[in-house]
């Protein structure tokens, strides 16, 4: 390598690590404030002006609730009577006006905001779930109303909380009940009036529009806002907030398992208990947005209420996958991975994950050392592959030469220059395609980092782990040792292959580029994430060095002199 391009490289280290520190400061997150409101208001007019004709329920009701209507019903609940309900693990707080369940107290883990204790499932302007009513072209907004509530204004787990609002002729009764131990808020409502008639009518459920964070990096948590479908028959569907732009609305159709609203590490859903009360839509509206940040957005569930009855599960607790797993209908899906490739990635990381979890649970130890542990069992599992694919790179170092004669010889005749080539494959037990196996010693190794990197956005099982020097995996390295510990095993891996090997400036390069690039990559991400990488590195040191010793002992001949 010359000196211009040492140069460069250091440069372009200095600009990388050197800039953050010269310009320090991160992106506050936007609040909702009363001008973010007027905005909301101003976007839900034009959307309910005359002349906007909207075709179904779901439609109709996005243009009359906004986050200004939360906040009204936010200021409204003050006035109004609240049930809390305790449960062991979590405290749910339901309010009279509307009916609605207001927030959750998870007690059982722990905010990472600064002077904040437990994690708290809020919205700024809204309950986490309220309900209104369609009925032809008109909305009953129960959401609105003053239900009548219990006496007894604290419950335990198990107990029904009773809501009944009126409207006109039209009336709403509300049944909630905490499984203890679970997270799980079953639902049960019966309308009557116009909704039990001929025309019937449709149940709407509404998210708010935004969640507070709960977590240390704000601006990442808000990033990951978005909502997840789970289509019968078909593959769970994720919407970020940051893909909705303001006014634009996305609708799809039922029969669903589940809606749901979610942050980075904890969820927010409906799902359908049975086919009697099925989600028949799912509406996701983007609303105005105060920065690049998309913090807001509205869904809307749209639930069937055959003779004014439903039912439905809520889950407002962590995305945490065995308990997901636990109630079936797919809800552990509600982190759709991959994009256009989640068919392929969903299951693979999926894998990756349960082996996480049974190893974390099997060995007992925390989850640092599960990913030490499973970055060595990776490269033990890959010992024999990696071990055949360099014995057959080293093969075809060997009859290289032989190669580019026969190249020069038959360059001219196509035909010839094909058999000869076959024939010497084939007299060293080789095949055409061996060429290619030098690089399965870095690929194969790829799929399990691929599918890390989407198991750590948001799995919870690593929010707040501690290890070493590290207070959480699940955030980046505060120090950058383990970005620069993976990139300097990497560059030694790299090195120690490229030993007695025959020169090639190419391969030379890309020795010192790619563990820079990979530094440069993964610098920012989890902690968890570079730690497997530089532990799984490491482990492949000793067979890089036995290749390396058996490829120079390939180099000399019986009588140890070079060939």
């Amino acid at each position: 390598m010359d000196r211009r391009t040492i140069l460069a490289l250091i440069l372009v280290v200095a600009v990388i690590f050197v800039t953050p520190r010269l310009f320090p400061g991160r992106p506050r997150v936007p609040k909702l404030t009363q001008d973010s409101i007027t905005a909301v208001q101003q976007q839900e007019k034009t959307l309910a002006s005359p002349g906007t004709r909207l075709a179904s329920p779901v439609q109709s009701e996005s243009a009359q609730g906004t986050p200004a209507a939360s906040a009204q019903l936010g200021r409204a609940k003050l006035g109004g009577d609240t049930v809390t309900v305790q449960d062991v693990i979590a405290t749910y707080r339901f309010v009279s006006v509307g009916g609605v369940l207001q927030d959750a107290n998870l007690t059982s883990y722990r905010s990472l905001r600064p002077a904040d204790g437990s994690v708290r499932l809020r919205s700024p302007v809204s309950p986490l779930i309220r309900f209104q009513a369609v009925s032809g072209r008109d909305t009953l907004r129960f959401d609105e109303v003053p239900f009548s509530s219990p006496s007894e204004s604290v419950r335990r787990a198990g107990e029904n909380v009773e809501f009944s609002g009126v409207i006109g002729t039209d009336s709403l009764a509300l049944t909630y009940r905490v499984v203890p131990d679970s997270f799980l808020v079953r639902v049960t409502g019966r309308a009557t009036g116009r909704l039990t008639g001929e025309a019937g009518g449709y149940i709407l459920l509404r998210f708010p529009p935004t969640l507070e964070s709960n977590e240390a990096d704000t601006v990442d948590d808000q990033r990951h806002l978005a909502f997840a479908v789970m289509p019968s028959h078909k593959d769970a569907r994720g919407i970020a907030f940051g893909k909705l732009d303001p006014g634009e609305r996305t609708i799809i159709p039922g029969p669903q398992a589940w809606a749901a609203l979610k942050s980075k590490y904890f969820l927010v859903a409906a799902l359908a208990q049975d086919t009697a009360s099925p989600i028949v839509e799912f509406s996701a509206a983007g609303l105005p947005r105060t920065s690049r940040v998309a913090t807001s957005a509205q869904g809307t569930v749209l639930l069937r209420a055959p003779a004014g009855q439903f039912s439905l599960d809520l889950y407002v607790g962590p995305q945490q996958w065995r308990r997901l797993h636990s109630l079936g209908r797919g809800l552990e899906n509600s982190n759709p991975y991959g994009g256009f490739l989640q068919p392929v990635v969903q299951p693979f990381a999926t894998v990756v994950l349960r082996v996480l979890l049974w190893m974390h649970e099997k060995l007992n130890m925390s989850y640092g050392w599960v990913l030490v542990v499973f970055g060595v069992a990776v490269r033990l599992v890959l010992w024999p592959l990696n071990q055949t694919a360099m014995r057959s790179s080293l093969k075809m170092q060997r009859i290289q030469p032989e190669l580019n004669d026969i190249q020069k010889r038959y360059k001219n005749d196509p035909p010839k220059l094909q058999s000869e080539m076959m024939r010497v494959y084939k007299e060293h037990g080789m095949s055409p395609f061996s060429m290619f196996s030098g690089c399965l010693p870095l690929l194969l190794p790829m799929p399990v980092l691929f599918a890390l990197f989407f198991v750590f956005q948001n799995t919870i099982e690593f929010r707040g782990v501690s290890f070493l020097w590290l207070r959480d995996i699940s955030q980046k390295d505060p120090v950058y040792l383990l970005p620069i510990a993976m990139g300097l095993s990497m560059y030694v891996l790299t090195w120690i292959g490229s030993r007695n090997t025959p020169p090639n400036p190419q391969t030379k390069m890309m020795g010192y580029v790619f563990p820079f690039m990979m530094t440069f990559l993964l610098a920012n991400l989890a902690a968890g994430l570079n730690l497997y990488y530089a532990v799984q590195n490491i482990a492949a040191l000793p067979q890089q060095w036995l290749i390396a010793n058996e490829r120079a002992r390939a180099a000399k001949g019986p009588s140890g002199a070079k060939k």
